[in-house]
């Protein structure tokens, strides 16, 4: 059950990153400022509030299943998580939710869009994180 939890949480993080890195690009390049506004909100919620317990079930099940075993892609994947969570959460988190505030003020200005690069990138290095993590947890199970 924990194999299955882990695998389920993991996909569905990787689904929100994902869908949030990309939404942001296509309504940036192609949307107006209300639709970058309403994607803004909808990153915070729901999507915050699906994104952050289902990160933490995600590393606590790792967490779970890594306890007994031991080996290089084991101990990548534990150097990995902090990362993950510290860039999530000191980063992310608190871009989305001033991304939000000023989208629905419509302060689409330098700051915005410095803000947004910056949530950009941190974004794009979350999800090669994760994907490292989930190539090495396919190895760890024989699935690559």
């Amino acid at each position: 059950m924990p194999k299955i939890a882990h695998l389920v949480a993991g996909m569905l993080v990787l689904l929100c990153i994902a869908t949030f890195f990309l939404s942001t690009i296509v309504v940036e390049l192609f949307g107006s400022h209300a639709a970058v506004a309403q994607v803004k909100s909808l990153v915070v919620t729901p999507g915050l509030w699906i994104l952050i317990p289902t990160l933490a079930a995600t590393g606590a099940s790792g967490m779970f299943l890594a306890r007994s075993r031991r080996g290089r892609l084991v101990s990548a994947k534990k150097k990995r998580m902090p990362l993950i969570a510290a860039n999530g959460l000191l980063v992310l988190v608190p871009c989305a939710i001033l991304l939000n505030h000023w989208a629905s003020a419509g302060t689409f200005d330098t700051t915005f869009y410095s803000v947004q690069a910056l949530e950009l990138v941190a974004g794009a290095t979350n999800l090669a994180l994760m994907f490292m993590n989930l190539r090495d947890g396919l190895r760890l199970t024989g699935r690559f």
